[in-house]
């Protein structure tokens, strides 16, 4: 069999897909490219590879060496694409720490996945102190800061970020080592039990990379993502690598603007003055984005909006296109890291009616390239392509997690099968649309009908006056499950059990839905849980009113 594999000429180059070669092309072609951060500063492509390589000799000087583990807490910033690049580079891993999960989540995530080193903002080290004395493997700590001000008082540190950098030579030679050399780590938001250690190769994630090209940069017009844009992340890069664009933007040499702590007033001004073309986020920072007290001031006309994380509502959809938001859905996960699928319109079908726009825009969308999505029954059997019939979406792709870290069980539990199961329910059309109707565990059987939560709430949301609405089941003597509603109000408006009761039934007397998803147990609340990346927690939901 060796006798079919291409023959290496003694001197050719094997190129390993490293993180470090994404560096070539905007070096070559955009180094005079800028980055900006909130409204404190910008630098350059050029600037940027500069500090990588500080970043690396002061890594190094620090004791890092090739598999240590480096922990980040930062907000969305130019130093953390910095550390997307140098510590990869360096053959370590860096481990995005989620800085919005319990003090004692994370906790867990830092004594699991044992980093060496820890770069932390100073808005987080208060958390980072009150963990110190149980932290398990960290041996030093480097504080950042946007305007040079440290606390007066505080434990033992390994130096400040900017004055490390500036004593360190940008003059580091990044070595080539095997491309399947884990990168990257992070831990699922723990929507069930403990988080989970979700890890990433260089070689997945320079695929992941280019598949975003591809991905955003087919289509002729709508979603499409090019050089001339300037990127924002409103998704965490804690979270997912930032959903992978940061690598993506990089590579393209774009425009990137980064904004730290997500504020409206701020992330409006940046789109507004730095001419922000392309962004992502979850349907809360949209919905406060456009809620936003001075958002109708700010021309929004040129925005492309991804977005993830939860279901995108027809309604918000709608009135994302009012303000000419060129908005459609994407859908991953963090196991998936995580681009699967987009809703990407075509040429014939950008008729320029919102109401047949905004059924293709909220789908879960097609599978980019290399994406081997099936939808399959109990038995993995496929599930007739015919847009109705459901199964769970199990997918293969070369960038996907290979496992939980440290986690056997639920990593064989993951990967039953050999493909990756996501624990979603959807169906598929024939040319390879697909729709997620629910999570698995969210999914309400109630009278003998299945009915889909996801459906139920965007119903919801078409109702004026209602700002959120989440759909949990809980347990029924007569019908198994009933449907329990949780809503918040616009602010000012009343609404009550007969007006929610009634709209939903407008949608079952036109068949939309069936009888059984009316709710007959309703509570309005002020704010719904949310997890922390602004997902609407449905497990906390349940604890909360899961009796109904």
């Amino acid at each position: 069999m060796s006798d079919f594999l291409i023959e290496h000429t003694p001197s050719a180059y094997r190129y390993p897909l490293l993180i470090k070669h994404l560096l070539h092309a905007p070096m070559t072609q955009a180094a005079d490219q800028e980055i900006v951060y909130r409204d404190i500063g910008r630098y350059t492509y050029r600037d940027l590879r500069e500090r990588i390589g500080r970043l690396a000799s002061a890594l190094t000087a620090q004791g890092i060496v090739r598999g240590d583990v480096v922990g980040v807490l930062d907000w969305d910033s130019h130093r953390y694409l910095e550390c997307y690049f140098a510590i990869p580079m360096l053959g370590a891993t860096l481990q995005t720490v989620n800085i919005r999960l319990s003090p004692e989540q994370v906790l867990f995530t830092l004594n699991h996945a044992r980093p060496k080193l820890l770069l932390v903002n100073v808005e987080f080290l208060p958390l980072v102190e009150q963990l110190r004395d149980k932290l398990e493997s960290v041996e030093g700590i480097i504080l950042i800061s946007d305007d040079g001000t440290f606390p007066a008082s505080v434990g033992k540190t390994a130096g400040r970020y900017e004055e490390l950098l500036a004593k360190a030579s940008p003059d580091f030679e990044f070595q080539d080592f095997d491309e399947n050399t884990r990168a990257t780590m992070f831990y699922t938001t723990g929507t069930t039990g403990v988080p989970k250690g979700v890890y990433f190769s260089h070689r997945q994630l320079v695929l992941h990379t280019l598949i975003d090209l591809v991905g955003f940069g087919s289509p002729a017009r709508q979603g499409r993502f090019h050089r001339e844009d300037v990127y924002m992340p409103i998704t965490p890069m804690f979270h997912v690598h930032g959903w992978g664009l940061p690598y993506a933007a990089t590579a393209a040499g774009v425009k990137q603007v980064y904004p730290g702590r997500y504020q409206p007033d701020l992330l409006l001004d940046l789109i507004k003055t730095e001419g922000v073309t392309f962004s992502h986020c979850v349907p809360t920072i949209l919905q406060m984005l456009l809620s936003a007290p001075n958002s109708n001031a700010v021309d929004l006309s040129k925005l492309k909006m991804v977005i993830g994380g939860s279901a995108l509502s027809k309604s918000l959809a709608k009135a994302a296109m009012q303000r000419g938001i060129d908005i459609f859905a994407g859908y991953g996960m963090s196991e998936s890291g995580p681009i699967l699928t987009i809703a990407q319109l075509r040429e014939p079908e950008l008729t320029g009616n919102p109401d047949e726009e905004v059924e293709l825009r909220t789908r879960t969308g097609t599978p980019v390239p290399l994406v081997d999505l099936r939808v399959v029954d109990d038995a993995m059997n496929d599930v007739p392509h015919d847009g109705k019939t459901s199964g769970e979406i199990v997918v293969r792709a070369p960038w996907l997690t290979m496992g939980y870290l440290g986690n056997a069980s639920a990593s064989e539990k993951l990967w039953q099968g050999g493909y990756l199961h996501t624990g979603d329910i959807g169906t598929m059309t024939a040319h390879g649309m697909v729709q997620i109707t629910d999570r698995m565990k969210d999914v309400i059987k109630t009278g003998g009908e299945w009915i889909s939560s996801i459906e139920l709430e965007d119903i919801l949301m078409h109702m004026p006056g209602l700002k959120e609405a989440a759909i949990i089941g809980v347990a029924d003597a007569k019908w198994g499950e009933r449907p329990l509603a949780i809503l918040v109000t616009a602010s000012g408006d009343a609404i009550d059990k007969e007006a929610v009761q009634s709209h939903v039934k407008g949608y079952a007397d036109k068949g939309v839905i069936s009888r059984f998803a009316i709710p007959d147990r309703i509570k309005f609340v002020d704010a719904l849980d949310k997890t922390s990346v602004g997902k609407i927690d449905k497990k906390a939901l349940r604890a909360k009113y899961g009796d109904g």
